[in-house]
């Protein structure tokens, strides 16, 4: 595999995470969170941060974080939150995999969970489901355009996508 970084993009709740930790068990490389990098940043939650500080505040946090992996971070695999993708510098972290799924399929995936009410209470932007449906058509267009990979996730386990990611990048 190359020295390339592999960053996870994709809407809120359509598992990257989930697919970042079966690609670190697959690949051997290590794995990171933006989101678990700013709230250890921050010392605070996304949730808390989002409802003090505001989401312009938590966006500039988002571009120091990648300014940060840009510069320091190699070989590892990248799990990033749902708006990350609009920062700036996105291509010179690494290798850019959008994991594709339908607003209902994210839905579907996030309510089969056992821990279905804590999954929507940690991510704020759910809280309005029309206005996350907006944000979602607008961003799945977005997504698309800065993916040089994209993989569809619905109906398919977290080895099978990860066998699609690691032939994808070869």
């Amino acid at each position: 595999m190359k020295l390339k970084n592999i960053v996870l993009i994709g809407f809120m709740g359509v598992g990257k995470g989930t697919i970042a930790r079966e690609l670190i068990k697959q690949s051997g490389m290590y794995g990171i969170d933006t989101d678990d990098l700013i709230e250890s940043m921050q010392n605070r939650k996304i949730k808390e941060i989002f409802e003090i500080e505001g989401e312009p505040y938590f966006r500039a946090l988002e571009k120091k974080t990648a300014k940060w992996l840009e510069k320091n971070v190699k070989k590892t695999i990248i799990s990033t939150g749902g708006g990350f993708f609009k920062v700036k510098n996105l291509e010179e972290i690494g290798t850019i995999v959008y994991l594709e799924s339908s607003f209902d399929g994210i839905l579907k995936r996030i309510y089969a969970q056992p821990n279905a009410e804590q999954k929507l209470a940690k991510r704020p932007l759910l809280k309005d489901m029309e206005k996350a449906k907006k944000l979602y058509d607008e961003r799945a267009v977005a997504y698309k355009k800065k993916a040089h990979i994209i993989i569809n996730v619905e109906e398919k386990t977290p080895q099978e996508i990860v066998k699609e990611i690691l032939h994808a990048i070869k």
